[in-house]
């Protein structure tokens, strides 16, 4: 049982993300708008940088795009048509109007073309951590899981018709391997369908084609899913994997869509082996959504508890009296030379219990007494989270045992 099965939605992100000192707002940066405060600031990169070397393990490249275009961009791309309630209104410059971008997609579509590409680079995986604006209703922000300025995991790739299959099932094992390492779970795999109604493109054959092939992705996975109306992109349908907090609300964090839409409209090519030129298929995926939705699971998730990876003090040192504090010093140096996060909180914060408790939520606390400030291999007596004691155990040992599970992204606390 999880810390979000005990205690229902009593790790609501909005109230323990504020305690922690994890992210706040203010009325004068705006609703939807949230900052982020140092420990936040370490989740979050900590888990950019893990997301970004999972891609180029995979083989996507990054990239950088603009978080303005053209108004002309997004009336190609079919978002101005489709989606432009959700957006915000376009700015006058000169004789242009340019808007804050809703999604990364145009952006990659132009990126693509904006060079030629033969069969044999494909699949083309290219991915980016960037940000994105949509002009949600005050009604219905809340804390990071409905935010204004988003900073989505996202990448498209640019495959021909018969890859599609393999890449979508391949964009779906790394969301499992990446819930994995996060600690959570999907409340459920949900296929994405249009419904009716005018917000979707009007392409039978295209709608028939993408959706046949995510069935297929989805019945080779295994994975229970149902078929819901009305979920899809305006563009295409979707593998949804569904997440829900303490309350039961669900919602969207990953997702695989498959889009013949984009690349018609953008006019993207390849050449192929025959020496014509041929439209690629654009496959979406997310693996971790936003960073903003994501932190707010993973808040709810571990009650702030993050896994010893993602923590933002990995080590808490403890010297018992003013005597140990340069061993501390020394052991807390030792963890920067290795890329560990540490701190030391030392007699000045009270009592070792009150210490103690203060770092409830560390993965690890290492009490320096005395005898192991003695030793001559500086002895750690190791606490861990869960409430474990070791036995004292040469500095180097304890140090190296815990970078091998931060390495591996492993949520394990120790392993004998």
């Amino acid at each position: 049982m999880n810390s979000r099965d005990s205690k229902g939605d009593g790790n609501d992100h909005r109230r323990l993300g504020r305690e922690l000192g994890l992210f706040d707002t203010d009325p004068l940066i705006g609703a939807g708008l949230p900052y982020w405060l140092p420990d936040g600031a370490v989740v979050r990169h900590t888990l950019e940088e893990y997301i970004r070397a999972e891609e180029r393990r995979a083989g996507y490249r990054h990239v950088y795009s603009p978080v303005l275009g053209k108004r002309e961009l997004y009336e190609i791309s079919g978002h101005w048509s489709h989606y432009s309630d959700d957006m915000f209104p376009p700015m006058e410059l000169g004789a242009e109007q340019v808007v804050m971008r809703p999604s990364l997609c145009p952006h990659h579509a132009v990126i693509y073309r904006s060079r030629s590409h033969s069969y044999r680079e494909l699949p083309l995986r290219m991915a980016e951590l960037g940000d994105m604006y949509r002009a949600e209703l005050s009604g219905v922000l809340g804390g990071l899981t409905r935010v204004r300025a988003i900073h989505l995991n996202d990448a498209h790739i640019f495959c021909t018709l018969d890859q599609v299959a393999d890449e979508s099932w391949s964009a779906l094992e790394m969301i499992r391997r990446a819930y994995e390492a996060l600690g959570i779970r999907p409340a459920r795999y949900r296929l994405s369908l249009p419904g009716p109604g005018g917000k979707y493109v009007a392409a039978p054959e295209l709608w028939q084609r993408s959706t046949a092939l995510l069935t297929e992705v989805l019945d080779r996975s295994g994975l229970p899913y149902e078929a819901v109306e009305g979920e899809a992109a305006f563009y295409g349908p979707k593998i949804d994997v569904q997440v829900a907090d303490g309350a039961g609300r669900e919602s969207t964090l990953s997702t695989v869509q498959v889009d013949f839409h984009q690349p018609q409209r953008f006019d993207l090519h390849y050449v192929g082996a025959d020496g014509a030129k041929h439209r690629p298929v654009m496959v979406h995926r997310s693996i971790i959504g936003s960073v903003e939705r994501a932190v707010a699971l993973l808040i709810e998730e571990h009650g702030g508890a993050f896994p010893a990876w993602l923590a933002p003090t990995q080590l808490m040192v403890l010297p018992v009296s003013e005597a140990e504090l340069p061993n501390a010093v020394s052991l807390a140096r030792r963890c920067g030379e290795l890329g560990l996060r540490a701190e030391i909180a030392g007699p000045e914060r009270g009592t070792l219990g009150a210490r103690v408790r203060e770092a409830r939520l560390v993965p690890y606390q290492a009490v320096i007494g005395a005898k192991e400030a003695a030793a001559g291999d500086d002895r750690v007596a190791l606490r861990l989270r869960d409430g474990r004691r070791l036995d004292p155990l040469p500095a180097e040992d304890v140090l190296s045992r815990i970078g091998a599970l931060v390495d591996a992204h492993s949520t394990e606390l120790w392993e004998n």
